[in-house]
Protein backbone atom coordinates (compact mmCIF):
# COMPACT_ATOMS: atom_id res chain seq x y z
CA UNK A 1 0.00 0.00 0.00
CA UNK A 2 2.82 2.59 0.90
CA UNK A 3 4.47 2.09 -2.70
CA UNK A 4 0.93 2.42 -4.05
CA UNK A 5 0.22 5.74 -2.02
CA UNK A 6 3.79 6.63 -3.30
CA UNK A 7 2.83 6.93 -6.59
CA UNK A 8 -0.37 8.74 -6.33
CA UNK A 9 -0.55 12.62 -5.80
CA UNK A 10 -2.61 15.08 -3.46
CA UNK A 11 -5.04 15.23 -6.44
CA UNK A 12 -5.46 11.54 -7.77
CA UNK A 13 -2.76 11.67 -10.43
CA UNK A 14 -0.05 9.55 -11.07
CA UNK A 15 3.23 11.16 -9.66
CA UNK A 16 5.62 11.86 -12.32
CA UNK A 17 7.84 9.59 -13.77
CA UNK A 18 11.51 9.83 -14.54
CA UNK A 19 12.17 11.16 -17.55
CA UNK A 20 13.07 8.30 -19.82
CA UNK A 21 13.98 10.38 -22.89
CA UNK A 22 17.26 10.45 -24.94
CA UNK A 23 18.99 13.82 -26.26
CA UNK A 24 20.99 13.34 -29.86
CA UNK A 25 23.87 15.00 -30.83
CA UNK A 26 24.84 15.20 -34.44
CA UNK A 27 28.36 14.97 -36.16
CA UNK A 28 27.99 16.21 -39.68
CA UNK A 29 30.93 17.20 -40.69
CA UNK A 30 35.02 17.10 -39.74
CA UNK A 31 35.66 15.95 -36.21
CA UNK A 32 37.37 19.12 -34.42
CA UNK A 33 37.73 20.70 -30.97
CA UNK A 34 34.03 22.66 -31.32
CA UNK A 35 32.67 19.38 -32.20
CA UNK A 36 34.57 17.85 -29.14
CA UNK A 37 32.86 20.48 -26.84
CA UNK A 38 29.52 20.31 -28.31
CA UNK A 39 29.76 16.62 -27.73
CA UNK A 40 30.92 16.96 -24.49
CA UNK A 41 28.04 19.75 -23.27
CA UNK A 42 25.47 17.37 -25.16
CA UNK A 43 26.76 14.48 -22.74
CA UNK A 44 26.84 16.81 -19.37
CA UNK A 45 23.19 18.25 -20.28
CA UNK A 46 22.18 14.30 -20.79
CA UNK A 47 23.39 13.54 -17.64
CA UNK A 48 22.38 16.33 -15.75
CA UNK A 49 18.94 16.34 -16.77
CA UNK A 50 18.46 12.49 -16.12
CA UNK A 51 17.97 11.73 -19.75
CA UNK A 52 18.09 7.76 -20.16
CA UNK A 53 20.62 8.26 -22.56
CA UNK A 54 22.55 10.36 -25.23
CA UNK A 55 22.52 9.01 -28.77
CA UNK A 56 25.16 10.79 -31.38
CA UNK A 57 24.29 10.56 -34.96
CA UNK A 58 27.60 10.15 -37.00
CA UNK A 59 28.67 11.14 -40.80
CA UNK A 60 32.23 12.03 -40.36
CA UNK A 61 35.48 11.98 -43.28
CA UNK A 62 37.18 11.97 -39.87
CA UNK A 63 39.03 15.24 -38.63
CA UNK A 64 41.92 15.58 -35.18
CA UNK A 65 43.25 13.30 -33.57
CA UNK A 66 42.90 15.16 -30.21
CA UNK A 67 39.46 16.19 -30.35
CA UNK A 68 38.44 12.70 -31.06
CA UNK A 69 40.57 11.27 -28.24
CA UNK A 70 38.77 14.00 -26.04
CA UNK A 71 35.43 12.61 -27.42
CA UNK A 72 36.32 8.61 -26.87
CA UNK A 73 37.22 9.50 -23.36
CA UNK A 74 34.07 11.58 -22.80
CA UNK A 75 32.29 8.25 -24.27
CA UNK A 76 34.38 6.27 -22.29
CA UNK A 77 33.73 7.55 -18.72
CA UNK A 78 29.82 8.40 -19.30
CA UNK A 79 28.04 7.81 -16.35
CA UNK A 80 24.61 7.45 -18.94
CA UNK A 81 24.28 5.12 -21.84
CA UNK A 82 25.71 6.47 -25.00
CA UNK A 83 24.80 5.24 -28.04
CA UNK A 84 26.66 5.91 -31.42
CA UNK A 85 24.54 5.78 -35.01
CA UNK A 86 26.37 6.37 -37.93
CA UNK A 87 23.24 7.87 -40.39
CA UNK A 88 21.74 8.36 -42.62
CA UNK A 89 22.10 5.96 -45.31
CA UNK A 90 25.43 6.52 -47.07
CA UNK A 91 26.89 8.45 -44.29
CA UNK A 92 29.93 7.24 -43.14
CA UNK A 93 32.25 6.96 -39.98
CA UNK A 94 35.92 6.86 -41.55
CA UNK A 95 39.18 7.81 -39.91
CA UNK A 96 38.42 9.60 -36.17
CA UNK A 97 34.57 8.68 -36.49
CA UNK A 98 35.75 4.98 -36.36
CA UNK A 99 37.43 5.41 -32.89
CA UNK A 100 34.15 7.56 -31.78
CA UNK A 101 31.61 4.80 -32.99
CA UNK A 102 33.12 2.16 -31.21
CA UNK A 103 34.07 3.76 -28.26
CA UNK A 104 30.17 3.82 -27.14
CA UNK A 105 27.96 1.61 -25.20
CA UNK A 106 25.92 0.39 -28.17
CA UNK A 107 27.46 1.22 -31.84
CA UNK A 108 24.99 1.48 -34.55
CA UNK A 109 24.76 1.81 -38.11
CA UNK A 110 22.26 2.34 -40.86
CA UNK A 111 21.96 0.74 -43.76
CA UNK A 112 24.63 1.34 -46.97
CA UNK A 113 26.99 3.46 -44.16
CA UNK A 114 30.54 2.40 -44.09
CA UNK A 115 33.20 2.55 -41.44
CA UNK A 116 36.77 2.32 -41.12
CA UNK A 117 39.85 3.81 -43.01
CA UNK A 118 41.20 4.85 -39.86
CA UNK A 119 45.25 5.01 -40.77
CA UNK A 120 46.92 8.57 -39.20
CA UNK A 121 48.18 10.94 -42.18
CA UNK A 122 50.20 14.10 -42.19
CA UNK A 123 48.35 16.85 -43.51
CA UNK A 124 51.33 18.44 -43.96
CA UNK A 125 52.63 15.33 -46.92
CA UNK A 126 54.94 14.45 -44.56
CA UNK A 127 55.09 10.17 -43.88
CA UNK A 128 54.03 8.71 -40.84
CA UNK A 129 56.48 6.94 -38.57
CA UNK A 130 56.00 3.86 -37.47
CA UNK A 131 55.67 5.32 -33.73
CA UNK A 132 52.66 7.23 -34.56
CA UNK A 133 51.12 3.74 -36.36
CA UNK A 134 51.66 2.12 -33.11
CA UNK A 135 50.20 4.50 -30.83
CA UNK A 136 46.68 4.61 -33.15
CA UNK A 137 46.47 0.82 -33.56
CA UNK A 138 47.26 0.60 -29.59
CA UNK A 139 44.21 2.86 -28.78
CA UNK A 140 41.72 1.59 -31.23
CA UNK A 141 42.43 -2.26 -30.05
CA UNK A 142 41.93 -0.95 -26.60
CA UNK A 143 38.76 0.81 -27.01
CA UNK A 144 37.79 -2.03 -29.25
CA UNK A 145 38.36 -4.41 -26.37
CA UNK A 146 37.10 -2.37 -23.62
CA UNK A 147 33.55 -2.66 -25.54
CA UNK A 148 33.69 -5.94 -26.79
CA UNK A 149 34.41 -5.05 -30.13
CA UNK A 150 36.70 -6.69 -32.88
CA UNK A 151 40.07 -5.71 -32.24
CA UNK A 152 41.41 -7.66 -35.11
CA UNK A 153 39.37 -5.00 -36.95
CA UNK A 154 40.30 -2.11 -34.93
CA UNK A 155 43.90 -2.85 -36.18
CA UNK A 156 43.58 -3.63 -39.45
CA UNK A 157 41.53 -0.36 -40.02
CA UNK A 158 44.21 1.30 -38.91
CA UNK A 159 47.76 -0.49 -40.29
CA UNK A 160 45.88 -1.22 -43.25
CA UNK A 161 43.13 1.44 -43.69
CA UNK A 162 40.11 -1.25 -43.58
CA UNK A 163 36.43 -0.11 -43.91
CA UNK A 164 33.88 -2.09 -44.35
CA UNK A 165 29.70 -1.72 -45.05
CA UNK A 166 27.20 -1.89 -42.21
CA UNK A 167 26.75 -5.23 -43.09
CA UNK A 168 29.72 -6.64 -43.06
CA UNK A 169 30.76 -4.06 -39.72
CA UNK A 170 27.66 -5.88 -38.03
CA UNK A 171 28.63 -9.79 -38.66
CA UNK A 172 31.99 -9.16 -37.52
CA UNK A 173 31.03 -7.89 -34.63
CA UNK A 174 32.28 -3.80 -34.98
CA UNK A 175 28.60 -2.33 -34.46
CA UNK A 176 25.85 -4.45 -32.96
CA UNK A 177 23.14 -3.71 -35.29
CA UNK A 178 21.50 -2.23 -38.31
CA UNK A 179 18.68 0.12 -38.21
CA UNK A 180 16.90 2.42 -40.66
CA UNK A 181 16.05 5.44 -38.78
CA UNK A 182 15.80 6.38 -35.77
CA UNK A 183 12.22 4.81 -34.55
CA UNK A 184 14.27 1.46 -35.93
CA UNK A 185 17.03 2.09 -33.49
CA UNK A 186 14.68 3.16 -30.77
CA UNK A 187 12.63 0.08 -31.06
CA UNK A 188 15.55 -2.67 -31.39
CA UNK A 189 17.33 -0.69 -28.12
CA UNK A 190 14.15 -1.56 -25.98
CA UNK A 191 15.26 -4.52 -23.42
CA UNK A 192 19.03 -4.15 -24.05
CA UNK A 193 20.88 -4.52 -21.31
CA UNK A 194 24.28 -3.16 -20.66
CA UNK A 195 26.16 -4.87 -17.92
CA UNK A 196 28.70 -2.63 -17.26
CA UNK A 197 26.21 0.30 -16.26
CA UNK A 198 23.87 -2.36 -14.24
CA UNK A 199 20.74 -1.82 -16.17
CA UNK A 200 18.32 -2.16 -18.79
CA UNK A 201 17.42 0.41 -21.62
CA UNK A 202 13.83 0.57 -21.73
CA UNK A 203 12.92 2.70 -25.21
CA UNK A 204 9.66 2.00 -25.95
CA UNK A 205 7.64 5.24 -26.20
CA UNK A 206 10.98 7.46 -25.64
CA UNK A 207 11.27 10.88 -26.91
CA UNK A 208 14.23 11.98 -28.99
CA UNK A 209 15.42 16.13 -27.99
CA UNK A 210 17.86 17.45 -30.62
CA UNK A 211 20.88 18.82 -28.54
CA UNK A 212 21.24 22.20 -30.69
CA UNK A 213 25.03 23.26 -32.23
CA UNK A 214 23.87 26.54 -31.07
CA UNK A 215 25.07 29.83 -32.87
CA UNK A 216 28.69 30.43 -31.55
CA UNK A 217 29.38 26.78 -32.20
CA UNK A 218 28.35 27.21 -35.59
CA UNK A 219 30.08 30.38 -35.83
CA UNK A 220 33.25 28.32 -34.65
CA UNK A 221 32.98 25.98 -36.67
CA UNK A 222 33.07 27.48 -40.21
CA UNK A 223 36.10 29.27 -38.69
CA UNK A 224 37.91 26.62 -37.65
CA UNK A 225 39.67 26.27 -40.70
CA UNK A 226 43.16 26.75 -41.13
CA UNK A 227 43.19 28.15 -44.43
CA UNK A 228 40.58 30.57 -44.00
CA UNK A 229 42.43 31.72 -40.64
CA UNK A 230 45.47 32.33 -42.97
CA UNK A 231 43.51 33.85 -45.58
CA UNK A 232 41.78 36.39 -43.20
CA UNK A 233 45.26 37.16 -41.66
CA UNK A 234 46.78 38.04 -45.01
CA UNK A 235 43.78 40.15 -46.22
CA UNK A 236 43.62 41.55 -42.44
CA UNK A 237 47.68 42.51 -42.20
CA UNK A 238 47.34 43.65 -45.90
CA UNK A 239 44.67 46.32 -44.79
CA UNK A 240 46.21 47.42 -42.12
CA UNK A 241 49.78 48.21 -43.73
CA UNK A 242 47.96 50.00 -46.26
CA UNK A 243 46.01 52.30 -43.91
CA UNK A 244 49.54 52.47 -42.01
CA UNK A 245 50.67 54.06 -45.19
CA UNK A 246 47.70 56.14 -46.31
CA UNK A 247 46.04 57.25 -43.07
CA UNK A 248 42.14 58.66 -44.13
CA UNK A 249 39.22 57.64 -42.87
CA UNK A 250 40.49 54.68 -41.35
CA UNK A 251 37.81 51.76 -43.06
CA UNK A 252 40.58 49.60 -43.97
CA UNK A 253 42.59 49.82 -41.01
CA UNK A 254 39.18 49.04 -39.20
CA UNK A 255 38.09 45.80 -41.51
CA UNK A 256 41.66 44.59 -41.13
CA UNK A 257 41.52 44.81 -37.49
CA UNK A 258 38.47 42.57 -37.87
CA UNK A 259 39.92 40.30 -40.07
CA UNK A 260 42.74 39.67 -37.63
CA UNK A 261 40.82 39.28 -34.51
CA UNK A 262 38.42 36.75 -36.49
CA UNK A 263 41.76 34.95 -37.96
CA UNK A 264 43.32 34.68 -34.07
CA UNK A 265 39.95 33.44 -32.90
CA UNK A 266 40.00 30.77 -35.45
CA UNK A 267 43.51 29.77 -34.39
CA UNK A 268 41.93 29.44 -30.67
CA UNK A 269 39.96 26.53 -31.57
CA UNK A 270 42.84 24.70 -33.96
CA UNK A 271 45.94 22.78 -32.21
CA UNK A 272 48.40 25.29 -32.82
CA UNK A 273 52.63 25.82 -31.68
CA UNK A 274 53.91 28.64 -30.11
CA UNK A 275 57.08 28.12 -32.60
CA UNK A 276 54.06 29.19 -35.32
CA UNK A 277 52.57 31.63 -33.79
CA UNK A 278 55.82 33.40 -32.76
CA UNK A 279 56.92 33.42 -36.68
CA UNK A 280 53.52 34.76 -37.34
CA UNK A 281 53.61 37.69 -35.15
CA UNK A 282 57.55 38.07 -36.77
CA UNK A 283 56.14 38.53 -40.19
CA UNK A 284 54.02 40.59 -39.66
CA UNK A 285 56.09 42.71 -37.48
CA UNK A 286 58.81 42.54 -40.23
CA UNK A 287 56.13 43.66 -43.04
CA UNK A 288 54.57 47.06 -40.95
CA UNK A 289 58.33 47.53 -40.61
CA UNK A 290 59.22 47.74 -44.41
CA UNK A 291 56.62 51.04 -44.41
CA UNK A 292 59.15 52.92 -41.86
CA UNK A 293 62.31 52.10 -42.73
CA UNK A 294 61.71 51.21 -46.80
CA UNK A 295 64.98 50.14 -47.99
CA UNK A 296 65.70 47.65 -50.51
CA UNK A 297 62.99 45.07 -49.22
CA UNK A 298 64.90 43.34 -46.53
CA UNK A 299 62.65 43.45 -44.28
CA UNK A 300 59.74 43.10 -46.25
CA UNK A 301 61.87 39.38 -47.45
CA UNK A 302 62.17 38.13 -44.31
CA UNK A 303 58.51 38.86 -43.32
CA UNK A 304 57.65 36.71 -46.17
CA UNK A 305 59.82 34.17 -45.23
CA UNK A 306 58.80 34.55 -41.69
CA UNK A 307 55.10 33.74 -43.01
CA UNK A 308 56.11 30.75 -44.83
CA UNK A 309 57.73 29.26 -42.10
CA UNK A 310 54.90 30.12 -39.97
CA UNK A 311 52.32 28.20 -42.07
CA UNK A 312 54.28 25.42 -42.45
CA UNK A 313 55.09 24.99 -38.49
CA UNK A 314 51.79 26.97 -37.12
CA UNK A 315 49.62 23.45 -36.51
CA UNK A 316 50.80 20.16 -35.02
CA UNK A 317 51.92 17.96 -36.91
CA UNK A 318 49.51 15.37 -38.72
CA UNK A 319 46.44 17.24 -37.56
CA UNK A 320 45.47 20.53 -39.29
CA UNK A 321 47.77 22.45 -42.08
CA UNK A 322 47.28 25.63 -44.06
CA UNK A 323 47.16 24.34 -47.65
CA UNK A 324 50.01 25.36 -50.57
CA UNK A 325 48.05 26.53 -52.41
CA UNK A 326 46.83 29.45 -49.74
CA UNK A 327 50.13 29.68 -47.90
CA UNK A 328 52.67 30.47 -50.92
CA UNK A 329 50.41 32.89 -52.68
CA UNK A 330 49.59 35.05 -49.57
CA UNK A 331 52.84 35.21 -47.95
CA UNK A 332 54.28 36.39 -51.58
CA UNK A 333 51.41 39.39 -52.27
CA UNK A 334 52.20 40.11 -48.47
CA UNK A 335 55.70 40.78 -49.09
CA UNK A 336 55.28 42.50 -51.88
CA UNK A 337 52.67 44.30 -50.91
CA UNK A 338 54.24 45.78 -48.14
CA UNK A 339 56.94 46.56 -50.53
CA UNK A 340 54.93 48.38 -52.91
CA UNK A 341 53.51 50.72 -49.92
CA UNK A 342 56.64 51.35 -48.35
CA UNK A 343 57.95 52.68 -51.33
CA UNK A 344 54.78 54.80 -52.32
CA UNK A 345 54.79 56.43 -48.41
CA UNK A 346 58.39 56.88 -49.07
CA UNK A 347 57.41 59.22 -52.08
CA UNK A 348 55.09 60.99 -49.77
CA UNK A 349 57.05 61.69 -47.32
CA UNK A 350 59.82 63.50 -49.86
CA UNK A 351 56.86 65.59 -51.58
CA UNK A 352 56.63 69.08 -50.64
CA UNK A 353 53.60 69.27 -48.17
CA UNK A 354 50.14 70.58 -49.70
CA UNK A 355 48.80 71.56 -46.55
CA UNK A 356 49.41 72.98 -42.86
CA UNK A 357 51.85 76.09 -42.00
CA UNK A 358 54.57 74.36 -44.06
CA UNK A 359 53.06 75.06 -47.04
CA UNK A 360 53.97 79.16 -46.28
CA UNK A 361 57.36 78.45 -46.38
CA UNK A 362 59.11 79.44 -49.48
CA UNK A 363 56.14 81.93 -50.99
CA UNK A 364 57.37 85.88 -51.85
CA UNK A 365 55.40 88.75 -50.53
CA UNK A 366 55.05 92.40 -50.51
CA UNK A 367 55.73 94.24 -47.27
CA UNK A 368 53.11 97.31 -46.47
CA UNK A 369 53.88 99.22 -43.86
CA UNK A 370 51.32 102.10 -43.81
CA UNK A 371 53.08 103.64 -40.98
CA UNK A 372 52.72 100.88 -38.19
CA UNK A 373 53.75 97.10 -38.18
CA UNK A 374 55.44 95.56 -41.73
CA UNK A 375 52.42 93.60 -43.02
CA UNK A 376 51.63 91.12 -46.10
CA UNK A 377 48.26 90.19 -47.72
CA UNK A 378 48.39 86.30 -48.85
CA UNK A 379 45.88 83.97 -49.69
CA UNK A 380 43.12 86.49 -48.22
CA UNK A 381 44.52 87.10 -45.60
CA UNK A 382 46.72 90.08 -44.01
CA UNK A 383 49.61 88.77 -41.67
CA UNK A 384 52.58 90.63 -39.22
CA UNK A 385 55.52 89.88 -40.58
CA UNK A 386 59.04 89.89 -39.07
CA UNK A 387 62.66 90.25 -40.25
CA UNK A 388 66.16 90.49 -38.43
CA UNK A 389 66.25 93.70 -40.11
CA UNK A 390 63.67 96.50 -40.79
CA UNK A 391 61.62 96.01 -43.79
CA UNK A 392 60.22 99.24 -45.90
CA UNK A 393 57.39 99.72 -48.04
CA UNK A 394 57.23 97.63 -50.69
CA UNK A 395 60.23 95.44 -49.97
CA UNK A 396 60.01 91.69 -51.53
CA UNK A 397 60.52 88.86 -48.88
CA UNK A 398 60.49 85.76 -48.64
CA UNK A 399 59.16 83.22 -45.77
CA UNK A 400 61.22 81.14 -44.00
CA UNK A 401 59.33 80.31 -41.15
CA UNK A 402 56.42 81.20 -38.76
CA UNK A 403 56.18 82.32 -34.99
CA UNK A 404 52.57 82.16 -33.78
CA UNK A 405 50.77 84.37 -35.51
CA UNK A 406 53.58 86.45 -37.35
CA UNK A 407 55.54 84.87 -40.60
CA UNK A 408 59.24 84.95 -40.00
CA UNK A 409 60.38 86.70 -43.14
CA UNK A 410 63.77 87.56 -44.63
CA UNK A 411 64.54 90.48 -47.67
CA UNK A 412 65.05 89.11 -50.91
CA UNK A 413 68.00 90.84 -52.38
CA UNK A 414 67.77 91.93 -56.17
CA UNK A 415 70.48 92.11 -58.56
CA UNK A 416 72.15 94.93 -59.32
Amino acid sequence: MAGFAASISLFGQPAPQPERGFLLATVDGPITPVVADYILDALSEAESRGRQGLIVSIDTPGGLDIAMRDIVQSLLNATIPTITYVSPEGARAASAGTFITMAADVAAMAPATSIGAATPVDLQGGEITDKIINDAVAFAVSVAERRGRDAQFAEAAVREGRSVSSREAAEIGVVDLIADDLDDLLAQLDGWELPALGLTLETDGATVERHELGAFREVLGRLADPNLAFILLSIGTLAIIYEAANPGLGFSGIAGVIMVVLAFFALSVLPVRAAGIALLVLGIALLVAELFVPGVGVLAAGGTVALLLSGLFLFEVGTVSVSPAVLWPSALVLGAGSVVVGRAALRLRHQAPTTGRETLVGRVLTVRADGGRPRAFMDGTWWQVRANGPLTEGAQVKVVGTDGIELVVEEVAHDV
